[in-house]
């Protein structure tokens, strides 16, 4: 057993490394018009339109002021809007416009294409064991935030 983990700092490297490599990617495929930290705002949207600053706070682990910075890039460059809820007008829902809507396929494509790097060599069960660590750490930090 070693003395010393390391997982912390291996997960720091595998996220330096992997955004560089999906970076490049979107270049690829003439995607760079947004960045990783955008698609992890707009990833969530595309699986469900119209939710709220807070779930979408919750969901990318950002915080309301990061969150609101992105945001107001992102409505800039017209991919999605800020909406007043009908039914509770402190609530600001985030929708997807049509520019943004036209993104996912090509996106979605592009993280495939990154999983499929992630992933070279493993077997299944050694994907789902993998993923299932991964939870794991993310529900330990989750508690702490």
């Amino acid at each position: 057993m070693k003395s010393q983990r390391e997982g912390g700092y291996l997960i720091s490297k595998i996220h330096q490394l992997s955004g560089r490599i999906f970076e490049g990617m979107l270049r690829e495929r003439n995607l760079d018009m947004i960045n990783t930290a955008q698609g992890r705002i707009l990833f969530p949207l595309w699986r469900e339109d119209g939710i709220s600053i807070v779930d979408l706070a919750r969901e990318t682990a950002l915080t309301k002021s990061t969150l609101t910075s992105m945001l107001d890039r992102l409505e800039e460059a017209k991919y999605l809007q800020r909406v007043p809820s009908r039914t509770d007008r402190r609530r600001i829902l985030i929708y997807l416009t049509d520019e943004g809507k036209r993104l996912q396929e090509r996106y979605i494509g592009v993280s495939q294409d990154m999983t499929e790097v992630f992933y070279e060599g493993f077997a299944g069960p050694e994907i789902d064991e993998f993923e299932r660590c991964l939870e794991r750490l993310l529900q330990n930090l989750l508690k702490r935030s």
